[in-house]
């Protein structure tokens, strides 16, 4: 079997370390990097310290290093940040996985134009459920386009950095509960996905490294890892 060798961005984060804990869980895949910002207390750290389970992988602030054998990123950090590790990537040919979010036009841009260069899965959302939800609520929304109100309803836990519009909550440690509902007359219809872990997330991250695993190049969402496009 061959296996993805993948480096995880942010990893001594929340999202990071329950990549970390779905690579060595998984029979296909090898951590074979772990990066984390300069000044990180966990910088030198086992990137499997935190479950008592080591790695023999050490978290790094330098680039090169954290990524060096890589043949995946997976970074679920921030803008700026992962703007500056897809650089590098693309130019190295290691195929990224995006599940950061936030970005502006020339970030989203930019995503694309890397994507000439290598491989990228570029998705706000990397659950499978949240994505098969989606177009669920594309059929939805053409046979409710009249006669209908629709509104969204999506909430976080409090430490989110960003907000998409429509009804937001943030509180507590939501993960994460999405809700379109279809109001008509005498009847009303709602759609949600509810996330309960991380670990959806996680397991997506992985299904996008399979599927990118015989593409040099491209860019794609998780409606292509899916087959639903």
């Amino acid at each position: 079997m061959t296996q993805l060798k993948i480096a995880v961005a942010g990893a001594s984060g929340r999202m990071g370390r329950m990549l970390i804990e779905a690579i060595a869980a998984a029979p296909d895949a090898t951590l074979s990097g772990a990066l984390d910002r300069e000044g990180s207390p966990f910088i030198g750290s086992d990137a499997g310290a935190f479950s008592g389970q080591l790695t023999g992988v050490v978290i790094q602030s330098d680039l090169d290093k954290g990524l060096d054998g890589a043949d995946y990123l997976i970074d679920f950090t921030r803008p700026e940040g992962t703007l500056r590790h897809l650089d590098v990537c693309a130019e190295k040919g290691i195929k990224v996985i995006i599940g950061t979010t936030g970005f502006d036009d020339a970030g989203k841009a930019a995503i694309r134009a890397a994507a000439e260069k290598t491989a990228v899965v570029f998705a706000p959302n990397m659950s499978i459920g949240v994505n098969v939800t989606l177009k669920l609520l594309e059929m939805a929304a053409k046979n409710f386009a009249e006669g209908y109100d629709i509104e969204i309803i999506e909430a976080h836990h409090r430490h989110k950095v960003d907000t998409i519009g429509f009804a937001t909550v943030r509180g507590g440690d939501i993960v994460g509960d999405h809700t379109v509902l279809f109001a008509g007359t005498g009847e009303r219809i709602e759609i949600s996905h509810k996330s309960s872990s991380r670990v959806s997330y996680a397991q997506g991250s992985l299904r996008a490294a399979r599927f990118l695993a015989d593409k040099p190049t491209g860019y794609y969402d998780m409606q292509d890892v899916l087959g639903l496009n």
